[in-house]
Parts: structure tokens; C-alpha cells; sequence
């Protein structure tokens, strides 16, 4: 089936928005709903998760804790549609929270959404480096940690960072 480029930038669009208040509300039980019940979700460092509930249970597991629970959103830098493809392409920042001092910290990934009609995706992948989100992760939370930032003193983040600071 074929979609038109703006109809897949619309609906990219929308879903978007709809991130942004699993974003707000820290509730991402509703996150799967955006894709088809057969969706399949790649993410190069955690898996592979087929159908809603896979990818709800990761979503809801991965950003209820740290670090994804402290990014401020996920800001799309460009991207690009092949309508052909029924797909849309972009780079997605993530963006951690100051950590107290004004420093600015963000890793981006480049996102493939596969888009399957009424308003709905059949497949998102995120290719990123890993190792660069880690260093992040670890650098956000030693600064917070530092500077007193509320959200350092999370059981989360405390037990993230003894891992690497013994």
C-alpha cells in the first residue's frame, strides 16, 4: 500500500505530540497504542520486541527508570519521507535535564518509522551508539549528584552510579 508524504509526516507528527505527553506525564502504558498490533520495535542495544504488549512492557520498563525516565523530551533535528517505502527517517535528540551547573547533555539517534496507515506505524527502529548513551547516563548522573539536582537522589540513579563509581 502507498501513502502520500504528507500523510506519513502527519501522522509522524502526531505521534509525536502523543510522545511528548508520555513525556509529561511519565505514563507510557499508552505508548504501544501507536503502533499496529503486530508492530516491531528494534532497539539495537535492548532487543527486539514484537506486538503492542512487547513493546508497552519495554517502553513502560525503560522509561519509568533511569535513565530514560529524566530526558526532557526527544526533539527531532530533521528528517526526510520516502512515501515509496511508506517510510520516515529522522534524527531524534535526547536531551537530559540540567544536572545543576547549566550543562547541556544529549546523545541523537537516527529513527526509521515504518508507517502502516490510519495514523498507526508497523515498525520503529533506533540506531544509536550505545556506548555514547552510556557515558552520558553516567556523566548526567555524576553532575547531578554534584550540584543536588532532586532527581540524583531517585534509587534509580544512585544504583546506576555505583555501578560504575566503586
Amino acid at each position: 500500500m502507498s501513502f502520500s508524504a504528507a500523510e506519513i509526516t502527519d501522522a509522524y507528527a502526531a505521534f509525536h505530540d502523543r510522545v511528548a505527553g508520555f513525556v509529561a506525564s511519565r505514563d507510557w502504558h499508552g505508548y504501544a497504542d501507536l503502533f499496529t498490533p503486530d508492530a516491531t520495535y528494534v532497539e539495537h542495544a535492548m532487543g527486539t520486541f514484537v506486538g503492542r504488549e512487547e513493546i508497552r512492557a519495554w517502553a513502560v520498563r525503560t522509561m519509568g527508570s533511569y535513565p530514560g525516565r529524566v530526558m526532557t523530551g526527544f526533539p527531532v533535528s530533521w528528517q526526510v519521507v520516502d512515501p515509496d517505502e511508506g517510510r520516515l527517517v529522522c534524527e531524534v535528540r535526547n536531551p537530559m535535564p540540567d544536572p545543576g551547573d547549566g550543562t547541556l547533555l544529549e546523545e541523537p539517534n537516527i529513527t526509521i518509522m515504518t508507517y502502516a496507515g490510519d495514523g498507526l506505524f508497523s515498525r520503529e527502529e533506533d540506531v544509536y551508539n550505545p556506548l555514547r548513551f552510556h557515558a552520558l547516563a553516567v556523566r548526567w548522573a555524576r553532575l547531578a549528584v554534584a550540584h543536588g539536582h532532586p532527581d540524583a537522589e531517585a534509587d534509580d540513579v544512585r544504583a546506576f552510579l555505583e555501578k560504575f563509581d566503586r
